[in-house]
């Protein structure tokens, strides 16, 4: 097993133990939120509820899908399976999306409605127990994407960070309406609601999107590459750079200029030498490296200037 493999077989094993400490939190809490809505009638709890069984349906896809991206590559699919998880990304939105739009018209709903929430102490009881098994939730999975970068956990971490600050809301709305009087309250914070989720279904699409489409690592990190790539003495200048990334796996291929006069023998040592300094540098990623004689030009269209570097000849 190469390198690579190996790093993507345990960032595999990592998401996976991730998505279903998701899948068994979003269960747990489900039951929990249920039970409270039917004894409290809150409008509040149930955007709260609505959310959670959306999060478990998203989890069990994220789970689904992790486990399918982390099979290494076969014959029909070289380039592995990591885009799945950019896609159930995207069936997460959507379910967010709309989960955040019934949220709000029940809460339209309730708006002119005057009574107020029933048992309001198991309400505030039931999101304190949330918010402490979400808080748990969020730092495993806080650990997870440090180490793996994956989008499908990401994803999911959007979720259970907009249920920490649904179960707060909860907690204001009940408390505000049934303690304090305030009538409207609690449905008024169901749209706050309704309005954050559909916020957080945004960016986790823009992250899903950049993956499918295929977009560039961002500069920092490219710039970082070519300063490592660079250091090799035998290369002349590096170009055509292309990234991109799929799931927790990073794929990067460029050319580099060497001595015309070197034989094919010794640039497979230094293409070699380059790869392992990468590996060390960035683990996980898949590099492919061609080798052009200096001063060859290659028709290879749009270029990045930002992605071009080149060592002038002692000669």
């Amino acid at each position: 097993m190469s390198q690579a493999e190996t790093h993507g077989h345990h960032h595999g094993s990592l998401t996976t133990k991730a998505a279903i400490a998701s899948v068994a939190t979003a269960l747990f809490l489900t039951l929990l939120k249920s039970w409270a809505t039917i004894e409290t009638g809150s409008v509040a709890l149930l955007g709260s509820l609505a959310d959670t069984g959306f999060d478990l349906l998203a989890s069990l896809l994220t789970l689904f899908s992790v486990r399918y991206a982390a099979q290494p590559a076969d014959d029909e699919h070289r380039f592995g399976h990591g885009k799945a998880e950019a896609l159930s990304a995207l069936v997460q939105v959507t379910l967010v999306s709309v989960s955040a739009l019934f949220i709000g018209w029940r809460a339209i709903d309730r708006l002119g409605a005057a009574a107020k929430p029933d048992h309001p102490e198991i309400g505030i009881g039931v999101s304190l127990v949330a918010i402490a098994a979400t808080l748990a939730l969020l730092a495993y999975q806080r650990h997870v994407i440090r180490r793996t970068q994956s989008v499908a956990i990401h994803g999911d971490h959007l979720h259970y960070q907009g249920d920490l600050l649904l179960n707060v809301a909860v907690i204001a709305a009940i408390g505000l309406d049934a303690f304090l009087g305030l009538r409207g309250a609690d449905p008024l914070f169901g749209l706050a609601i309704a309005g954050w989720l559909l916020w957080s279904a945004w960016r986790a699409a823009q992250t899903a999107i950049d993956q499918l489409l295929d977009r560039e690592w961002p500069l920092e990190k490219r710039q970082r590459f070519l300063e490592v790539a660079m250091r090799h003495p035998e290369l002349k200048g590096i170009h055509d750079m292309r990234t991109r990334s799929s799931g927790v796996h990073d794929f990067c291929q460029f050319h580099v200029w060497v001595d015309p006069q070197m034989t094919i023998l010794k640039a497979h040592r230094v293409m070699d030498e380059i790869e392992a300094e990468l590996m060390r540098e960035f683990p996980g990623v898949e590099v492919l490296i061609h080798p052009d004689p200096l001063g060859h030009k290659d028709d290879i269209g749009y270029v990045p200037s930002e992605t071009v570097e080149h060592r002038e000849s002692e000669a």
